[in-house]
C-alpha cells in the first residue's frame, strides 16, 4: 500500500487502456481465498483508472497461451498475467505469436515461485500493491528472446527473462511437477542437489558473434535476475536489443558448488572460468551424442542444437513509472 487514492490513480494514469483480460493460474504459489480477495482488490484498482478487467482462470498447461491468443483476436487492450514465470511465459508466447496484427499490452501481477520478471520491474509481491504501481505506469516496447530447437523448429518459444543450456536445462527437464506444486522454488534446489554429482556436465559448442567456444553451461539473459536471490547476467537490459550471455567451462560438480558463494555475493564476474559477452544471437550445439537440454523462463524447451536470438519490439508491456523512466534513459544511451 502506498497511500494513493482512487482519484490520485485516475489522475496519474496515462496509458489509455480500457479493456483487459486477467489470466490467473490458481495453482501458482498456493493461491486460495486470500489470492481471490487480492485479485478482486486489484480489479477495483484498475477499474478506478478506467480499465475494466475480466478474470479468467487456467486449468492446465497451455491454457494461458490459448487465452492470450484469444485476447488478441478479441482486440483487448491489455492482458494481465497472475502467476509465476511459467504462466507468464505462456502468456508471452500467446501474445508475441499472434499473427492478426493487433498487439496487446502485457502486465504482471506476481503470484508464483520465482517471479524473476517482477523482481526486474521492482514490483511488490502483494497483488494490490503491484496493481497500484501498474495503474500509474507506462506502456513500453521491449525485445524478446526467441529460442528455436534447430531439429524441431516448430517447438520454438519466446522468452522474457532468461534461458539456458546445460545443467539448469537438465534440472528443469527432470523436475517433478507435483513436487514443484508443493514446494515451489525449493523443488528446483532439491533437483539441483540431486543432479550436482550425477550429471556429467558434457561440453557443447557455443557460437557468439562468429566465435565458438566449449562450455558446460550457458545462461542467456534478458534480465539481471536469474532465480531466488541470484543475479547472473547483471549487465542485461530489458530495453536493449541484446542478451548478456554467461558461460562456464568447468566439468566439475565440486567447482560448480564453489561458485555458489561467489554468485551469492555478486562477485561471479571476473572469476576464473566464467565468461560474459553481449550479443543478439547465440547458437548452442552438441559436440557428441550426449543429450544437452535447454530451458526458457524455467520451462523445458528441448535438446540442443538451439538458437537463441533477439526479436526487437516483440512485446508491449505495462511497467511502473520508475521502470519506464529507466528504460527511456537506457534506450537513449544505446
Amino acid at each position: 500500500m502506498d497511500g494513493s487514492t482512487d482519484t490520485d490513480l485516475a489522475n496519474r494514469m496515462t496509458t489509455g487502456l480500457q479493456n483487459a483480460l486477467l489470466i490467473h493460474n490458481p495453482n501458482a504459489g498456493h493461491g486460495g481465498a486470500q489470492r481471490r480477495r487480492s485479485l478482486d482488490e486489484a480489479r477495483r484498482i484498475f477499474a478506478a483508472v478506467g480499465i475494466e478487467v475480466e478474470l479468467i482462470e487456467t486449468k492446465g498447461p497451455g491454457d494461458a497461451t490459448e487465452m492470450a491468443q484469444r485476447a488478441t483476436s478479441e482486440r483487448r487492450d491489455l492482458v494481465v498475467a497472475c502467476g509465476g514465470d511459467g504462466t507468464l511465459n505462456e502468456v508471452v508466447n500467446g501474445l508475441a505469436g499472434s499473427s492478426n496484427g493487433h498487439r496487446v499490452s502485457l502486465a504482471l501481477l506476481p503470484a508464483g515461485t520465482a517471479n524473476i520478471f517482477a523482481k526486474e520491474l521492482s514490483l511488490p509481491w502483494d497483488i494490490p500493491g503491484a496493481a497500484r504501481k501498474l495503474a500509474r505506469g507506462k506502456v513500453v516496447d521491449i525485445a524478446l528472446g526467441l529460442a528455436t530447437p534447430l531439429l524441431e523448429p516448430d517447438k520454438r518459444k519466446y522468452f522474457l527473462s532468461v534461458a539456458g543450456a546445460g545443467p539448469d536445462g537438465r534440472i528443469v527437464y527432470s523436475i517433478d511437477l507435483d513436487l514443484k506444486a508443493r514446494m515451489g522454488i525449493l523443488a528446483y534446489w532439491w533437483q539441483g542437489a540431486r543432479e550436482i554429482f550425477r550429471y556429467d556436465y558434457p561440453h557443447f559448442r557455443v557460437v557468439i558473434n562468429g566465435q565458438s567456444s566449449d562450455a558446460s553451461l550457458a545462461i542467456v539473459g534478458r534480465t539481471k535476475h536469474y532465480g531466488g536471490p541470484f543475479k547472473i547476467t547483471t549487465l542485461a537490459d530489458l530495453y536493449e536489443n541484446k542478451f548478456e550471455v554467461m558461460t562456464l567451462s568447468t566439468r566439475s560438480g565440486l567447482r560448480y558448488l564453489s561458485y555458489l558463494p561467489t554468485l551469492y555475493m555478486g562477485k561471479l564476474r571476473g572469476t576464473n572460468g566464467v565468461f560474459f559477452s553481449k550479443t543478439d544471437s547465440v547458437v548452442c550445439e552438441p559436440l557428441n551424442g550426449n543429450p544437452v537440454h535447454a530451458q526458457v523462463d524455467g520451462e523445458p524447451l528441448g535438446r540442443l542444437p538451439v538458437e537463441f536470438k533477439i526479436v526487437p519490439g516483440a512485446l508491449k508491456i505495462l511497467v511502473p513509472e520508475v521502470a519506464s523512466m529507466n528504460g527511456r534513459r537506457n534506450a537513449a544511451s544505446v
